[in-house]
């Protein structure tokens, strides 16, 4: 038997023989782990609010998209706060667990005003191409929300660096807030809000996310005035999502068998949890897919609280997350904002329908009139 130093050798000899050992596959799914609590703050505004997520595979991270309002600016009066706006990013390496902040997305819009307003991103990906589709406002206004606003199209290769694409030919120039879905057709469908419509919802169809018609008033989504629309498809159902205004009214919930008609089937986030910054009623969703789970981005005003226990600041807002469970004997959507998250988002084999799509499955035949 040879000593274990001359075994050493050899096997040294060997593999130096063989070359380079090959590369291991990814894990596929990162661990599970509890979700931190809250999942993010802005570190420079301490204002994130609407948030959207997509995966990046270059980098495999999971990166998050957010409107920054100006919460910590001494001095701002009226909405200004919530006005002249960036939009954030915060990446996340292990599965959505913890973010970490990764700065700010340039905006390279030409014929936007020097003090542009940015709000409520939705994100996604198609040959290649990243897509956003942005509220712009041309300006930083204090006093109310009586300025126009407009929902525009950018394109990015990397995340950061957005470049104009066009506006879309909306129902009006007061609109807000786009959430976007891959049909089964191949064509895409926008929701967003039209608030010189008494702030209902409203969708717009394109073959290609180029080209946009617009299709108007959607009634069985607009039982109450509300925003930020938010579509997905899981448990062989469409899902709809909208955050009902004028008050602590939480998350609408809908129901669609084809994304046409839809029916209001119960409200998400409407009672306060108990964990840190998430005392208070959720608000602007975003949903991501992964697997057979599924998860509810939303962002929190903790210093609205009325104990008072996560401070007194009004403006302050944070993100959060929980995974939602269906309820087949209801057929309905459930959240437990007070039990631990665990999360640990899979890279979805294709970024364009999976993260919308239970497991990248689109049901044939549903989908368009």
């Amino acid at each position: 038997m040879r000593p274990p130093c001359a075994l050493a050798l050899v096997v040294f000899f060997l593999a130096a023989l063989s070359g380079p050992a090959p590369a291991q596959p990814a894990d596929a799914r990162a661990a599970d782990q509890v979700a931190a609590k809250p999942l993010f703050r802005d570190p420079v505004y301490d204002g994130a609010a609407d948030p959207t997520v997509i995966y990046h595979p270059a980098d495999r991270k999971w990166y998050l998209f957010y409107t920054v309002r100006r919460a910590n600016v001494p001095g701002l009066n009226g909405v200004g706060w919530v006005h002249g706006t960036p939009i954030g990013i915060a990446t996340s390496g292990d599965g959505g667990a913890h973010w970490h902040y990764a700065g700010q997305a340039t905006i390279r819009y030409a014929g936007a005003v020097a003090d542009a307003t940015w709000w409520a991103p939705a994100v996604v990906y198609h040959d290649g191409i990243y897509h956003m589709f942005l509220t712009y406002v041309p300006g930083t206004f204090s006093d109310g929300w009586n300025h126009p606003r407009d929902i525009i199209h950018l394109t990015s290769r990397d995340l950061f660096a957005w470049d104009y694409r066009s506006t879309l030919p909306l129902s009006s120039h007061k609109v807000i807030d786009p959430g976007i879905l891959h049909l089964p057709d191949g064509s895409w469908r926008l929701w967003y809000k039209d608030e010189a419509n008494g702030s209902s919802t409203h969708y717009a169809d394109s073959p290609d996310l180029d080209h946009w018609t617009d299709g108007g008033r959607v009634p069985g989504l607009s039982d109450a005035a509300g925003e930020a629309p938010l579509p997905f498809h899981w448990k062989g159902y469409y899902w709809f999502l909208r955050d009902i205004t004028g008050g602590a009214h939480g998350l609408a919930l809908y129901r669609s068998d084809d994304a046409v008609g839809w029916r209001r089937v119960g409200t998400l986030l409407q009672q306060p949890g108990t964990g840190p910054d998430d005392k208070v009623v959720g608000h602007h969703p975003d949903v991501i897919l992964s697997g057979d789970r599924a998860y509810l981005f939303y962002f929190t005003h903790p210093g609205q609280a009325s104990s008072g226990a996560d401070g007194a600041d009004p403006r302050r807002s944070s993100l959060q997350v929980v995974e939602l469970a269906y309820d087949p004997s209801r057929q309905v959507l459930t959240a437990d904002r007070d039990a631990p998250t665990r999360i640990g988002l899979r890279p979805p084999a294709d970024p364009e329908t999976e993260s919308k799509f239970a497991d990248g499955r689109m049901p044939a035949g549903a989908g368009r009139e």
